[in-house]
């Protein structure tokens, strides 16, 4: 196998650093501008970790494509990750979103699209009953709640390595066994040992340990893990953890954010899951704040039960402009027009030509380097093992092949998912877009291992 001279990678990532402070002037003038007023120069912080020193300021985007303040256009496989997998303004979801707005944005009221959502939410997903959120982050924090309420247990259940918004209770790690927090974990209320139980993704055995403690109100769960690398089910988890959990009399929630790359109705649907609770958001809205969660028969009148009028307005559930008219105007727009079967099936095989193209370039450079796919996402590692725990995943990472790979990418016009090496697909990305990528891709390696 090849190996990766680490001399040459450093020398080409300070050759890309300085080609990129060269060409976006303009993005470093507002940066420098924006530190006087914005916390650490952006409007949230997570920004800052772009590569290339400051980020790119964008002048306008449409469809897979975007340009920035100094003139640049790019190919967006990043996709607001994935706030944006519906394409940047696509034409039906403005249409409903500005007829919307004419007419009230928000009332505390419902509308006639809600109905209509929800109806389209079961009909994808299988679960009778929804309710809507603004975030992922509120979807997954709300269903914590009414997990532990109706089932009148403290804990929570993730995987390590798993993300789940700014959910208090997700941020927690193994370290010799013991839950502890993760790191840059901000004031964490508590310890997240008090609320959280934590095992390794496809590792039945830990988990069964765990529930077993008959404690845990909720599996709070990705299908498959995407935020520290794609990690598949193995043959069977997913049958095991359902079966655990119902034995335990666990609720399992199953997070879609992410894994609505599967198809329409998701990883669930794709694969015949039967969760308790399905929870989703960004993508729903074609960029708006949107999000929703569903509730199995069961559950749903677990939750009325327990429910009382009086109290409907202050449960630690919902917020005033949750479930607001806009939102679910935008959400009716892109789920009927946008995020389509056929769109899916566009965007899955565009994914699958993306990984053909990484592919062929690593095995005729003779790289221990791996892509792997999950429906019209991507990810590539530099790895020849793929991993099957978020804690293999973590320790497999390459922070300087990573910047390198990214700035390298970005100064060619091609925008890939921050803090991974991930791809995503959308009704209007094209074959053309994707090839792109493949000869970039093949530049870089050609320079790497030349």
């Amino acid at each position: 196998m090849t190996e990766i001279d680490r001399n040459k990678v450093d020398s080409l990532l300070s050759q890309e650093r300085a080609r990129f402070e060269r060409e976006h002037p303009r993005s470093k003038t507002l940066f420098e501008r924006a530190r006087s007023s914005l916390l650490a120069g952006v409007p949230m912080n997570w920004m800052t970790r772009w590569v290339g020193g400051f980020p790119v300021f964008v002048d306008e985007a449409q469809g897979s494509r975007f340009r920035d303040v100094d003139g640049h256009d790019y190919i967006d496989f990043c996709l607001g990750d994935t706030g944006a997998m519906a394409g940047h303004s696509p034409a039906p979801s403005i249409a409903g979103i500005a007829e919307r707005v004419s007419r009230g944005i928000t009332l505390m009221l419902p509308s006639e699209d809600s109905i209509w959502v929800g109806e389209e939410m079961a009909r994808r997903f299988g679960l009778p009953y929804w309710q809507f959120a603004l975030t992922a982050t509120d979807a997954n924090r709300f269903v914590l709640r009414l997990a532990r309420d109706v089932t009148q247990r403290p804990k929570v259940l993730v995987f390590n390595w798993c993300y789940h918004g700014t959910v208090d209770e997700s941020f927690a790690t193994l370290s010799g066994g013991e839950v502890v927090a993760r790191s840059g974990n901000v004031g964490p209320p508590v310890d997240v040992s008090r609320t959280t139980r934590v095992c390794e993704f496809n590792d039945v055995e830990s988990l069964e340990a765990e529930l077993a403690h008959e404690d845990v109100a909720c599996v709070l769960a990705e299908p498959a893990m995407t935020n520290i690398g794609i990690i598949h089910p193995d043959p069977g988890f997913h049958e095991s953890l359902r079966e655990l959990t119902r034995r335990h009399g666990t609720l399992l929630v199953i997070d879609e954010t992410h894994t609505i790359c599967s198809g329409p109705g998701g990883f669930t649907k794709a694969n015949e899951l039967e969760p308790d609770v399905v929870t989703i958001g960004k993508p729903l809205a074609a960029g708006l704040p949107a999000a929703a969660y569903g509730l199995s028969e069961e559950v749903a009148q677990r939750i009325l039960a327990r429910s009382e009028l009086i109290d409907a307005d202050a449960g630690g559930i919902g917020g005033t402009l949750a479930g607001n008219a806009l939102s679910l105007a935008a959400m009716k727009a892109t789920l009927e027009n946008v995020l389509t079967e056929e769109a899916f099936e566009h965007m899955i095989s565009l994914a699958e030509r993306f990984a053909d193209g990484v592919t062929k370039v690593i095995d005729s450079r003779g790289l221990d380097w791996h892509i792997t796919r999950l429906g019209c996402r991507t990810e590539y590692l530099f790895t020849k093992e793929r991993p099957r725990t978020g804690s293999e995943a973590a320790a497999s990472r390459d922070e300087a092949l990573d910047e390198l790979m990214h700035l390298y990418s970005l100064n060619r016009g091609i925008l890939l998912t921050p803090f991974h090496m991930m791809a995503l697909m959308s009704p209007q990305t094209t074959a053309a877009d994707v090839d792109v990528h493949s000869e970039v891709f093949e530049s870089a390696v050609a320079e790497l291992t030349g």
